[in-house]
């Protein structure tokens, strides 16, 4: 398994493939979510993908402050499926707290995380801000990890 951080001029055509049709596998199909994914935020950000040889297995978008949120930000989060259950996520996010310390210089990140996942972000540091919203018909909660 390695781990690929990449901007979007950056990506192969069978990389861009292959992390559109796993957040649409994901965040569309099995979260039952008619939402509009490609939403113009795709070339502000690094790409962080994890792969298992050639298959992209878990991804993330990262954005420095001021493009998403006030601080750094990390959204489209992402585990494919088959791959759940072996502590992925973790090694998801410790590979994008890394990627925003040393391409942004800071440890403030920022994200909209789904309300399930607020022990999972927690135990990775995150602090939970405000209340709960709807975001796509989704509940979501923003966290902040801010050391």
């Amino acid at each position: 398994m390695h781990a690929i951080v990449k901007s979007f001029r950056e990506l192969t055509t069978e990389e861009l493939y292959q992390l559109l049709a796993l957040r649409s596998e994901v965040f569309v199909v099995e979260q039952d979510c008619a939402y509009q994914d490609v939403d113009g935020k795709d070339q502000e950000a690094l790409h962080l993908m994890l792969f298992d040889e050639t298959v992209l297995i878990a991804y993330a978008r990262i954005f420095p402050a001021g493009a998403y949120f006030d601080k750094a930000s990390a959204g489209r989060i992402v585990v494919k499926c088959s791959h759940r259950g072996k502590k992925l996520g973790v090694e998801l996010m410790k590979a994008v707290i890394n990627t925003v310390k040393d391409r942004y210089n800071t440890s403030e990140i920022s994200l909209s995380a789904q309300t399930y996942l607020k022990k999972f972000y927690m135990d990775l540091g995150f602090e939970a801000v405000g209340e709960e919203y709807l975001e796509d018909g989704i509940p979501h909660i923003l966290m902040e990890k801010l050391r």
